[in-house]
């Protein structure tokens, strides 16, 4: 039997869906508002949630990134009057299982059901506790960072492309050497090459290597990256960074998986996997024309994205210990304790610069306390301590402010008629761009259109207010 959750207004609606689950056999709850559908998302385990786009207090859309973090990610069935294409893209983009139009007719809502819970069965037979991935002992509890490791388990069953995303410091490295060790490859080499770093005039020679007196200099046959990876796994760091004069001939490779060395006659083949990383947006580098469209559709056949540190500090703890292991092992010194509360401060601070940040911030501590045997949150660089602290203390003050408010939401103290006006308008250009944005499904074009600005300026207002286009504000 499964636990269903109906999120709509109208109370019609509600029944004929409660209904429906009841007569499959299944336990149904319905409610009205977004913050009802919170209150119960919270209050038990659900399997499918079915969410109107159009609620009293906000849009559905806003609630998909809520409901699939859920630690049980119940599948979403988006239902709504009004079907619009940008509103269906957000939707399967955020994670939606399906888009459903209304009037609601019984039957294809029985299928959709069904298919919904089928899945969801097969997924509960290969649960990630028995994913025989390998971290190199890193054990995540993060509900976030755990569905990258069943993708990642996914991918290494096959020989599919597959590009890592995220932002600088997730460990697109890590997890692409996890991969290939995981895979049928990991007895051959992996073999990395950074496209940041490749030099412009030598990219394909770096690639796919030269014969003895291909180019000035080249006093020796010399073989590429490509070959090298025969058997085993490529990746390719940075690929956003790969120059557009040499992606087509990449993509021929990608292809073929053959080639010709530079000033070579015989064309050798490679039998490797593709495993590729970027911290950029390579849609929007596509649409720039910075990068060829037929090369990234080759190689995103399987996509991950990397979470920041940020938004899974539970595996703060882990990552920091494998860390310092690691690091005592390779300086030949005996490893160290943390103190009861280290990794709850460390929980009080973003990690801008996600897992390199915080590896980097762990060997810095134990190079500079060879005789301590406990390492405590004063011995963090200053820079981390002084956000936490401020951080800390911009809370309390809050919490002190909240505590003065009265019934009617005024303080003790009042602001002046300039910062009152400065607060009021940035509030309300938060709230429009909000808005626009949910208006327009993200459509920069059209919100320029109504708006009146610039791309530009629409770009750096949801900078500003951390905005996405999806219409709600990221962490």
């Amino acid at each position: 039997m499964a636990k269903i959750l109906i999120i709509d207004d109208d109370e019609g609606i509600c029944k004929v869906l409660s209904r429906m689950a009841t007569g499959g056999g299944h336990d149904a709850v319905s409610a009205l508002t977004i913050k009802q559908g919170l209150t119960a998302l919270q209050s038990a385990k659900f399997d499918v949630v079915f969410l109107d786009v159009n609620l009293p207090d906000g849009s559905g859309l806003d609630m998909i990134p809520m409901i699939k973090k859920m630690p049980y990610s119940p599948e979403v069935i988006i239902i709504t009057g009004l079907g619009e294409p940008d509103g269906a893209e957000t939707a399967i983009t955020l994670g939606a299982w399906d888009y459903l139009l209304k009037p609601l007719s019984i039957k294809p809502l029985t299928l959709t059901l069904k298919r919904v819970l089928q899945y969801r069965d097969a997924c509960a037979k290969n649960s990630i506790a028995s994913f025989d991935i390998k971290l190199e002992g890193v054990e995540s509890s993060s509900p976030i960072m755990r569905e990258c490791l069943k993708a990642l388990s996914h991918a290494a069953k096959s020989d599919a492309n597959v590009l890592l995303t995220g932002e600088t410091g997730t460990g697109k490295d890590f997890f692409a050497r996890a991969l290939h060790n995981n895979s049928n490859r990991a007895d051959n080499n992996f073999v990395l090459a950074d496209c940041a770093a490749l030099p412009g005039s030598l990219v394909e020679s770096m690639l796919f290597g030269s014969d003895k007196g291909a180019y000035t200099d080249a006093k020796q046959s010399k073989i590429g990256l490509v070959e090298q990876a025969d058997k085993g796994t490529l990746f390719l760091d940075e690929i956003g960074e790969l120059p557009f004069v040499n992606q087509k001939a990449f993509l021929n490779v990608l292809d073929t998986h053959e080639f010709r060395p530079i000033g070579g006659r015989h064309v050798i083949k490679s039998d490797f996997r593709l495993i590729s990383a970027t911290n950029r947006n390579l849609p929007d580098l596509v649409e720039k024309g910075l990068f060829r469209k037929d090369l990234f559709y080759r190689l995103h056949a399987f996509s991950i994205v990397l979470p920041p540190l940020r938004q899974c500090l539970e595996d703060i703890e882990p990552l920091a210990l494998y860390c310092m292991y690691k690091m005592c092992k390779r300086i030949k010194a005996a490893p160290k304790d943390f103190s009861s509360d280290f990794f709850e401060y460390c929980a009080g601070y973003g990690w801008p610069g996600n897992i390199r940040e915080l590896f980097n911030t762990i060997e810095t501590m134990i190079l500079k306390t060879p005789d301590e045997q406990v390492l405590f949150p004063k011995h963090l660089p200053e820079h981390i301590r002084v956000k936490v602290t401020r951080t800390s203390v911009d809370k309390g003050n809050k919490q002190q402010e909240d505590k003065k408010k009265d019934k009617n939401g005024y303080t003790d103290t009042f602001l002046s008629f300039k910062d009152f006006k400065a607060a009021t308008l940035e509030e309300a250009q938060k709230k429009y761009f909000l808005s626009l944005m949910n208006f327009t499904g993200g459509d920069i074009k059209e919100a320029c259109r109504i708006s009146g600005i610039s791309r530009s300026g629409i770009y750096n207002f949801l900078k500003k207010y951390n905005i996405t286009r999806a219409g709600w504000t990221s962490p």
